[in-house]
C-alpha cells in the first residue's frame, strides 16, 4: 500500500504510476534527504515528540541507508514515487514502528523545498570554483600578454589597438559578476523551509531554529504558504547560469573566429579539438561550438522553469514536480561547460605575430590620429573630419595613415608635427591609454593584481 494509500480504494493505474514518479531524476537528492531527515529525527527526540532512543535508531539507520545507496545496494522503486517515500520505505523496512513516526510534523512539500535548498547551496558554490579556476587561467594568461598587441573590434570591424591581456580581462570581469550574482542568489537560497508542513505549518511543538543550525542555514522561512511554493531561488540560479552560459558563449563565439585561418590569432590545443570524417586538414573548435550551442539549452531550463510556475496558485501543486529536471540540467550543464572551458583556454597557444600583423591594416590608428590634433586644440570634431578625410585619401592611395609622407600630412592640417608617427604607432596607442580600465600594459597590469585580491575573497567564502 502507498504510504499515502488510507484514503483510497483503488490501486493507481500503472500508467499513472510511470506518470507520476519522480524517482528516476529525483534520486540524486538522496544524501540531502537522509540529512535533512537525520536533523529532523533529532529534533523530534529533543522536543520530546518521539523518543531519543527512537531518534538515534532512525538516524544510525538512514546513515545505513545512505551508505548502502553509495555502495550501489539500494534499487528505487517507481512506485514508491520519489526519493522521499523510497528512502521512508527502505527505512521502515529496517526498523519497524520507528521509521513510521519520521514523517511526524513534516510534509513532502517542505522536505522537497528543503532538498532542493540543500542541493543549490552546495551546486552554487561548486559552480563558483569553476568561474575562480577560469578566472585564475585568464590572470594568467593575461599576465604573458601586457604587450601583446592586437585590434579591438566594434561591428566585427577593427577599431583601435588593445592587448590580449585587455581583451581577456573583458571576459575576467564578466565571471566576477557571475560570482556576485551567485553570491547573492545563495543569501536566498540559504533559508531553511521544514517547518512549514504541507502549507500550514504543525501543531506539534518543533524547533525549527534547531533543524536550521544542524543543517547549516542562515535563516528559516517565515511563511509557511512561502516556505512551500518559492521556487524563486532556483528561477535565480537558472537566471545567473544563463548569464555564465552567455558570457562563456560570446568567449566561444571568438574563439571559433580567431582559431579560424581567416584570423589565425590562436591555436587550439589538438586534445581540445576536433577532426573531420571526410576532409583530411579539418581542425575544428568542437568545444568551443558546443559550449556556445550548450547555451540555447539553458535558456530553455529557465524559461521552462519561469512558464511551469507563472499560473499556479498558493500553495504546493504538482506542477512544480518539474521544477527538478530544469535545475538539474542547469545545474550540470554549467558545470560541465567550465570544467573543459578552462583547460582548452589554458591549453591555446597564442599566435602574437599574427595578432600584431592585425593591427597595421584597417585604420585603427585614426583614433589617435585625432586625439594628436585635438591635444593641439583641434576641436574634436574638426579633427575628426580631418582625420576622416584622410583615411579616404589613404583608402584610394594604398597606403596606411603612417605610410603618408609628412608633407603629405600637413596638407590635411598645418598642425601636424614630425612626432605624429611615433603617436600613432599600434604600441603607443596602446600604451598612451594609462587609465583604470584601460589596455595600457600599466594599466592592465594593475588589473590583474586587483582581480587576484578580488579572487582572494572569494576563495574565503567558498
Amino acid at each position: 500500500m502507498k504510504l499515502w494509500g488510507g484514503r483510497f480504494a483503488k490501486k493507481t493505474d500503472y500508467l499513472v504510476e510511470d506518470f507520476h514518479s519522480s524517482i528516476s531524476f529525483d534520486q540524486r537528492l538522496y544524501r540531502q534527504d537522509i540529512q535533512g531527515s537525520i536533523a529532523h529525527a533529532r529534533m523530534l527526540g529533543k522536543q520530546g515528540i518521539i523518543t531519543i532512543e527512537e531518534a538515534d535508531q532512525l538516524a544510525r539507520a538512514l546513515e545505513s541507508i545512505q551508505q548502502d545507496i553509495e555502495a550501489g545496494l539500494v534499487t528505487f522503486e517507481v512506485d514508491a514515487e520519489d526519493i522521499h517515500m523510497n528512502i521512508e520505505k527502505i527505512l521502515t523496512e529496517r526498523v519497524g514502528e520507528a521509521g513510521k513516526k519520521l514523517h511526524t510534523a513534516r510534509s513532502r512539500n517542505d522536505q522537497v523545498a528543503l532538498d532542493i535548498r540543500l542541493y543549490l547551496k552546495e551546486e552554487i558554490k561548486e559552480v563558483a570554483r569553476l568561474l575562480v579556476a577560469l578566472q585564475e587561467v585568464l590572470l594568467d594568461l593575461a599576465d604573458q600578454h601586457l604587450t601583446t598587441v592586437m585590434p579591438g573590434y566594434t561591428h566585427l570591424q577593427k577599431a583601435q589597438p588593445i592587448t590580449f591581456a585587455h581583451h581577456l580581462m573583458a571576459y575576467f570581469q564578466m565571471f566576477t559578476r557571475d560570482i556576485e550574482r551567485l553570491q547573492d542568489c545563495f543569501k536566498r537560497v540559504d533559508v531553511m523551509p521544514l517547518g512549514s508542513g504541507a502549507l500550514a505549518g504543525t501543531t506539534f511543538p518543533i524547533d525549527r531554529n534547531y533543524v536550521r543550525e544542524q543543517l547549516g542555514f542562515a535563516g528559516i522561512t517565515m511563511n509557511s504558504l512561502d516556505g512551500v511554493s518559492d521556487r524563486d531561488f532556483a528561477v535565480e540560479f537558472c537566471g545567473a547560469a544563463s548569464l555564465i552560459m552567455m558570457h562563456l558563449s560570446r568567449f566561444s563565439e571568438e574563439i571559433v573566429l580567431w582559431s579560424s585561418n581567416e584570423f589565425r590569432f590562436i591555436t587550439l590545443d589538438d586534445g581540445f579539438s576536433t577532426g573531420s570524417s571526410i576532409m583530411p586538414q579539418k581542425k575544428n573548435p568542437d568545444v568551443a561550438e558546443l559550449v556556445r550551442g550548450k547555451t540555447g539549452r539553458v535558456y530553455g531550463d529557465l524559461m521552462g522553469l519561469l512558464t511551469v510556475l507563472k499560473g499556479l496558485p498558493l500553495a504546493y501543486n504538482k506542477d512544480m514536480q518539474e521544477d527538478k529536471e530544469a535545475l538539474f540540467d542547469a545545474v550540470d550543464t554549467v558545470k560541465k561547460c567550465l570544467l573543459v572551458f578552462a583547460p582548452m583556454i589554458e591549453t591555446m597557444k597564442v599566435n602574437k605575430q599574427v595578432m600584431r600583423s592585425g593591427v597595421t591594416d584597417g585604420f585603427i590608428n585614426a583614433t589617435d590620429a585625432a586625439d594628436y590634433l585635438a591635444a593641439k586644440n583641434v576641436p574634436f570634431r574638426e579633427a575628426h573630419e580631418i582625420v576622416g578625410k584622410m583615411v579616404l585619401f589613404c583608402e584610394q592611395k594604398g597606403k596606411s595613415l603612417e605610410e603618408l609622407t609628412f608633407e603629405e600630412m600637413k596638407e590635411f592640417s598645418p598642425v601636424f608635427e614630425e612626432d605624429i608617427y611615433e603617436k600613432i604607432s599600434p604600441e603607443k596607442c596602446v600604451e598612451a591609454r594609462n587609465v583604470p580600465g584601460g589596455p595600457a600594459p600599466q594599466a592592465v597590469s594593475a588589473a590583474i593584481n586587483l582581480g587576484r585580491e578580488a579572487l582572494a575573497k572569494i576563495l574565503v567564502w567558498l
